[in-house]
């Protein structure tokens, strides 16, 4: 990847990369890719090849939610999975 975006551009950004996702919401990498490849967070990705965007603000809105469900809920993964399918209460 090029420079590092600043703190600024980030958050005026529209889409971020997975690491300045990381550095916005405080998650792990590894959480953040397992949820990617989970499709439980939102991204875009036009070619196999090419970098995932995430759209900033609800990709975080998704990760609080997820964290909610997790922590204060005391959901499993397949339960979060299938709450933000629409097969969840």
């Amino acid at each position: 990847m090029g420079r590092k975006r600043s703190l600024d551009n980030i958050l005026s950004s529209e889409y971020v990369s997975i690491s300045e996702l990381v550095e916005l919401s405080g998650a792990r990498y590894s959480t953040i890719k397992y949820y990617t490849e989970e499709a439980m967070i939102p991204f875009e990705q036009e070619d196999t090849r090419l970098t995932r965007r995430y759209p900033r603000e609800l990709a975080l809105k998704r990760l609080e939610e997820i964290r909610v469900m997790k922590e204060e809920e005391g959901l499993t993964i397949k339960q979060i999975i299938e709450k933000l399918n629409g097969h969840g209460d």
